[in-house]
């Protein structure tokens, strides 16, 4: 499917108020949804986020390959089904090893030519599912931890929209995201920093240097998320993944950043803390 990139008019773009509204008016649903998943836990938590998965495979899969792909995104839905079954169960290694045959399954039925990108898009949706749900999975540090991780993304994406609006300067990468400047990327970076900061105080927390800089590259990280999906849509020639969430298009539109950001938060948990104690990993220093 070939989609053409088409500029709004004039007086269309210059409505950064109207632009906040709707982003202000969605994060004040999303947010709560999150936090309220994330405290609760259990079903309640799986559900919120293997629905968010699957969506995000739908978005993925019809920007890269249209109505072609539609095998390839029942089979992966029902992969992603079954992962979180498998996470209920508390089978982890099962559950990674179950994500990674269905991106190989999803890339086998993708259309010619297309193939890599489908599979590709399993793999991006079973993150969103999989990182959450192993940070969550450390009975005494999984709640603490996505409130961290909320609040380093989060922040990081209100003040770079904020700081890059009212000081603006030199852009980041121009020919991807062209509204994204340099002075944006660092006041998210600090607020990211801070945020973080702020939670582990909140949680008692040691070692809050490092924790620092833990959140501050998260920030970065959860930034370069947004790149990521930005050159992905470049490349397919879309503004926006969907029009799901007023004034943030689509589900990826909203969990670029913090996808990248759970993923390299569950990547670290395990690396110091092992695949059944991430958030402690991430956070006890």
């Amino acid at each position: 499917m070939t989609v053409t990139r088409t500029e709004p008019a004039v007086g269309a773009r210059a409505r950064p108020g109207h632009e906040l509204v709707l982003r202000i008016a969605s994060a004040l649903v999303l947010a709560p949804l999150a936090i309220v998943a994330a405290w609760l836990g259990g079903a309640w938590f799986l559900a919120f986020w293997t629905i968010g998965a699957i969506g995000v495979l739908w978005e993925w899969t019809r920007l890269v390959a249209g109505r072609m792909a539609w095998p390839a995104v029942i089979a992966a839905g029902l992969v992603i089904a079954g992962a979180a079954w498998l996470l209920a169960a508390g089978r982890l290694e099962a559950t990674l090893a179950v994500l990674a045959a269905g991106a190989l399954l999803a890339a086998g039925l993708g259309p010619p030519g297309k193939r890599i990108w489908v599979g590709g898009g399993c793999a991006y949706a079973g993150a969103v599912l999989a990182a959450p749900a192993l940070l969550r999975g450390d009975a005494q540090h999984g709640v603490v931890a996505l409130l961290f991780l909320f609040a380093v993304v989060w922040m990081t994406d209100v003040f770079a929209y904020l700081v890059g609006r009212a000081v603006g300067g030199r852009r980041v990468w121009p020919a991807v995201s062209p509204k994204k400047t340099w002075s944006g990327a660092i006041g998210g970076a600090i607020a990211g920093a801070i945020a973080g900061m702020v939670v582990a105080m909140w949680a008692g927390l040691p070692d809050l240097p490092i924790l620092g800089i833990v959140s501050l590259g998260l920030s970065t990280v959860s930034q370069a998320g947004d790149f990521l999906e930005s050159a992905l849509k470049r490349r397919f020639g879309a503004k926006d993944a969907s029009h799901l969430i007023p004034g943030h298009g689509g589900l990826m539109d909203r969990l670029d950043g913090f996808l990248t950001a759970a993923a390299a938060a569950a990547a670290l948990g395990i690396l110091r803390g092992g695949l059944h104690a991430p958030a402690q990993g991430l956070l006890i220093w």
